[in-house]
């Protein structure tokens, strides 16, 4: 997901003690019609191809020019790039965990300690199936709905984040992402998302959220 590269110092002499963090974008795990009927082609490449490789764009440039500020020590942009970079950082997470929750041999029911987990929690697969949904569906504008790790307590949440960063809990471990941004649905479901939330379930890779569970939870077997 992300590579180091070393800067050159002002008098461009090679310094590898210099570096930025060069995020990239990874393959789709899967051909993008894979997930058809549910999620089709042309959203899936769309979706990959240009949307999150414009926030791996978005995130590279914005260290960039974060890397010049410091340079020149001029400061006076530091709010509005630090809040880009925290968008973009955050897309390309969390799209990039998207792709692995789903699988065209995805979709079924949970096992094993997620499945404990969703019971302890929500009181089964319905009634998170249905927060999560319900998450999704009612965000103002574009967002996310996350079930995380929360270490503190200990336990599965829901979170309706805002855009790609916002309005989430600090520390929490992302486990599964639906994206509620509309450019993830319209170009199949148009205004119907609800359509689109409902057949994610379809195809959600519950065996990749299981491993996520595990490591979190620190519980994981090699």
């Amino acid at each position: 997901m992300a590579t180091r590269r070393a800067r050159p110092d002002p008098d461009h002499r090679e310094d590898p003690t210099v570096t930025d963090t060069v995020y990239t974008l990874p393959d789709l795990p899967y051909d993008p019609g894979a997930l058809e009927p549910h999620i089709s082609a042309r959203i899936m490449a769309l979706h990959h191809d240009k949307h999150h490789a414009a926030y791996v764009k978005g995130a590279n440039t914005a260290l960039d020019k974060l890397s010049d500020i410091r340079e020149k020590g001029d400061f006076s942009t530091i709010a509005m790039l630090e809040k880009t970079l925290a968008f973009h950082v955050s897309g390309h997470v969390l799209h990039s965990l998207f792709w692995t929750n789903l699988s065209p041999d995805g979709g079924g029911v949970p096992e094993g300690p997620l499945a404990d987990v969703l019971d302890e929690t929500f009181g089964g697969l319905p009634a998170f199936r249905q927060q999560m949904t319900e998450a999704a569906a009612t965000i103002q504008g574009a967002g996310w709905a996350l079930a995380s790790w929360e270490p503190v307590a200990g336990r599965l949440v829901v979170q309706q984040v805002h855009d790609h960063q916002g309005n989430h809990g600090q520390g929490t471990i992302p486990l599964l992402a639906i994206d509620a941004w509309e450019h993830a649905y319209y170009l199949q479901y148009e205004n119907r998302k609800t359509e689109f939330f409902d057949a994610v379930w379809n195809v959600v890779n519950w065996v990749d959220v299981a491993r996520r569970l595990a490591d979190a939870r620190g519980t994981a077997t090699t």
